[in-house]
């Protein structure tokens, strides 16, 4: 059975084309990128062992042996990190063995009071389950016609993944969907393994655990809406991580003029915070 951290350096060897790196292109091959072999020498370490981490018969690689491999398929910063976060919790870090408490649904009084500022400003507090625990009106205004706080417990995760609204409402869902599905493997690991397997992926289907396991970094670059009401916004995300809560604290600024006088229009002129218990 494979493990988090074989599943990543698999896909990402997959993804490399030999002559990238300088490599000689070995002809027509049964899968396709850069082969073991290739990988294994660049990274100092043996076939057998890379073999054996893939395939996830070996669970606790060194740090020196993780930053080899960081090196020999070239990763850049966020992937350097992801790769090691996988590192911890394959090695069992976040193991069943320690059972790490679900992640809270308790927002703070001083994280209230910093959304009660932002108003009517658009922020949301979310955990990496993709829970949205709290909100300011700007944020209900901007989302609530389509349909993401219809539930009674609303999660951004399933809302994606799940409601056929999201694919319009995200112009560019498919992004969208990446950030969501890399999101879920900084949640604790026993909690969202059982979320999702009991709750998220039937419904979800193969595309979201295609998602999941194809470790896409994704580039958070400008959130693009479609609103029912026919407006088009282009917003910026400024996310402020509350590790403590094990949540975060995000805002959307818009990104161009057009964006800001609509939002304006959008927006009620005083809204109070509503907590989602």
């Amino acid at each position: 059975m494979g493990t988090p951290l074989g599943d990543f350096i698999r896909a990402k060897r997959d993804s490399i084309q030999p002559e990238s790196l300088g490599l000689p292109d070995h002809g027509r091959r049964r899968s396709p990128g850069l082969r073991r072999v290739d990988l294994a020498a660049r990274a100092g370490i043996s076939v057998e062992y890379l073999t054996r981490i893939e395939q996830g018969r070996d669970r606790n690689p060194s740090v020196a042996v993780v930053n080899a491999l960081a090196d020999a398929l070239g990763l850049g910063p966020s992937e350097r990190d992801h790769l090691r976060h996988l590192a911890k919790i394959t090695g069992g870090v976040c193991s069943a063995h320690s059972r790490p408490a679900p992640p809270s649904r308790d927002v703070r009084p001083s994280v209230r009071q910093m959304l009660h500022l932002l108003e009517p400003g658009i922020a949301m507090v979310t955990n990496r389950l993709g829970d949205v625990l709290a909100h300011t009106s700007g944020f209900a205004s901007l989302t609530g016609e389509a349909g993401l706080l219809d539930a009674d417990g609303p999660n951004l995760t399933r809302y994606v993944f799940t409601d056929p609204r999201a694919r319009t409402f995200f112009a560019d869902w498919d992004a969208v969907a990446d950030e969501q599905a890399f999101d879920l493997w900084r949640g604790p690991s026993v909690e969202s393994a059982e979320w999702l397997t009991a709750q998220l992926a039937p419904v979800a289907g193969p595309d979201f655990t295609r998602r999941l396991h194809g470790h896409v970094i994704p580039p958070r670059g400008v959130l693009r809406l479609n609103h029912p009401a026919g407006q088009e916004f282009q917003l910026l995300r400024e996310t402020l991580d509350l590790p403590t809560d094990a949540q975060q604290l995000v805002v959307f600024l818009p990104a161009d003029d057009r964006t800001a006088e609509e939002l304006d229009r959008l927006r009620r002129p005083h809204g109070r915070l509503r907590a989602i218990s």
